[in-house]
C-alpha cells in the first residue's frame, strides 16, 4: 500500500469530519451536510483505491453513520427516532462482537507447546485454585503473541475450561469498528460484564484476538482510538488494582506484536510466544487431523520432517488437501454416482504432491522479527 498517500488521503477525511461536526454542533445544516458528504467521498475513496487497508472497515461504517446523520439534517429521518433506534443498536452490536461461549477445548487437544502451557498454568491456573499462596499477587494481563494458526485462541479456551471461568472473546477490531463514542462503551460494557460474571462463576477471562487494532501505535488517530485505549487502560488498571481481588485475566493475542505501544505492552505481566510447532508437535497434529482419513502406507513420521515450517493451520490445511485430492478422483471418475463407491486410500505420494504445492504460510523473515520482538520483551 502506498502509506503516504493513504495517510494524506486518510487525515483529509477526517479534517472534513471534524469541520462537519463543527457546524453541525453550530446548527449550520447546509455548510454540514456539504462536508459530511465531502468526509463520505473521502472516505469511500480511501476503500475503493486501497481495498486491504486494514481500518476499511471502520471507514464503511464510518460513511454508513455519516449518511444517516444527512438524512436527519435533510428531515427524511427524525432525529427521536434515530436516537431511539442508535440505542437499540448499540445494545446490540456489543452483543453481537461478544462471544460468551466457552469452547470445549482442553490442554489434551492443544498438540505440544509444553513451554506455553507451563507459563499459563503459572499465570492463571494456580493462582485460581489457591490464591492464599500469592501474597504479592499474580498477573492479569497475558499477550500471547507469535506466527498465525498456532494455537494462540485455542490456549486462551482451554485454561477458560481449566479454571471452570466465565469466558469472553471479542475481536479487537470489532469493538473498533463501532467509532463515535461505541467503541469505549463497548470496552467498559466488556469489563463491567466480566467483573459481574466473576463475582458468580469464580473466575473470567477476557480474550481480545487481534489485540494490536486495538492497542497498535497509529500515526492518525481515526474513529477515537485516544478515547479508547484510555478506556482500556483504565478497566485494566482497574482489575489489577491490588486493593481489589477481582479475578479477572485479560488475555491478548496478536500476530504483530511489534506495533503495540509501550504503555501497554507493560500491562500484559506474561508476554508469551507462541512459535511454530516443532517435529513432534508437527507430528501429533498430523495424528490428530489424520484419525478419520483412510490412508494407506502413510510415514507421518517423514510427513511432519517435510513439513517444517508448517503452522498447525498450515498441516490442517494439507490434510483437507489430500482428502479433496482423493474425493475429486472420485467425482471425476463418475463413480461418485454410486452411491456405495468411496474414495481410494490416501497415499504417501498423494501428501508429497500436496505439500510441494503448498508454501507455509509463515515465511523465515517473519520469524527472525518475532524472535527479535521475543529477546527484547520476552516475559514468561
Amino acid at each position: 500500500m502506498a502509506f503516504m498517500a493513504a495517510n494524506e488521503l486518510e487525515s483529509l477525511a477526517i479534517k472534513y469530519a471534524k469541520e462537519a461536526t463543527r457546524l453541525d454542533q453550530q446548527g449550520a445544516k447546509g455548510l454540514a451536510i456539504t462536508y459530511y458528504q465531502k468526509a463520505i467521498d473521502a472516505f469511500l475513496k480511501l476503500v475503493n483505491l486501497y481495498p486491504n487497508y486494514e481500518l476499511n472497515k471502520i471507514y464503511i461504517q464510518r460513511a454508513k453513520m455519516y449518511q444517516e446523520r444527512i438524512k436527519i439534517l435533510r428531515g427524511e429521518i427524525p432525529e427521536e427516532e434515530t436516537k431511539e433506534e442508535t440505542k437499540t443498536e448499540s445494545k446490540s452490536a456489543f452483543e453481537d462482537i461478544l462471544v460468551t461461549e466457552k469452547p470445549n477445548v482442553k490442554w489434551e487437544d492443544i498438540a505440544g507447546l509444553e513451554e506455553v502451557k507451563k507459563a499459563i498454568r503459572e499465570a492463571i491456573v494456580y493462582p485460581s485454585k489457591r490464591p492464599d499462596l500469592f501474597p504479592l499477587g499474580f498477573p492479569r494481563g497475558i499477550l500471547l503473541y507469535g506466527p498465525p494458526g498456532c494455537g494462540k485462541t485455542l490456549i486462551a479456551a482451554a485454561v477458560a475450561t481449566e479454571i471452570d471461568a466465565a469466558f469472553f472473546s471479542v475481536d479487537a477490531t470489532s469493538i473498533m469498528s463501532k467509532w463515535l463514542g461505541e467503541a469505549e462503551k463497548n470496552v467498559a460494557r466488556l469489563f463491567k460484564s466480566a467483573r459481574e460474571a466473576s463475582m458468580k462463576h469464580g473466575a473470567a477471562i477476557i480474550f481480545i484476538d487481534e489485540i494490536d487494532s486495538l492497542l497498535g501505535v497509529r500515526y492518525n488517530e481515526v474513529g477515537g482510538e485516544v478515547r479508547v485505549r484510555n478506556q482500556f487502560l483504565k478497566e485494566t488498571d482497574g482489575i489489577m488494582d491490588k486493593g481489589k481481588n477481582w479475578s479477572i485475566y485479560v488475555i491478548g493475542a496478536t500476530n504483530k506484536p511489534w506495533t503495540l505501544d509501550w504503555g501497554f505492552i507493560r500491562r500484559f505481566q506474561k508476554r508469551i510466544y507462541v512459535p511454530l510447532p516443532d517435529f513432534e508437535t508437527r507430528l501429533k497434529i498430523y495424528q490428530l487431523y489424520t484419525q478419520k482419513l483412510i490412508m494407506k502406507d502413510v510415514d507421518l513420521n517423514e510427513i511432519a520432517r517435510l513439513s517444517e515450517g508448517y503452522s498447525g493451520s498450515d498441516i490442517r490445511d494439507v490434510c483437507q488437501a489430500v482428502q479433496l485430492r482423493v474425493v475429486s478422483e472420485l467425482f471425476e471418475s463418475g463413480r461418485y454416482l454410486d452411491k456405495n463407491a468411496k474414495p481410494r486410500p490416501i497415499t504417501m505420494e498423494d501428501f508429497k504432491i500436496v505439500i510441494s504445492q503448498r508454501k507455509p504460510s509463515v515465511t523465515k523473515e517473519m520469524i527472525k522479527a518475532y524472535e527479535l520482538w521475543a529477546e527484547n520483551f520476552r516475559a514468561i
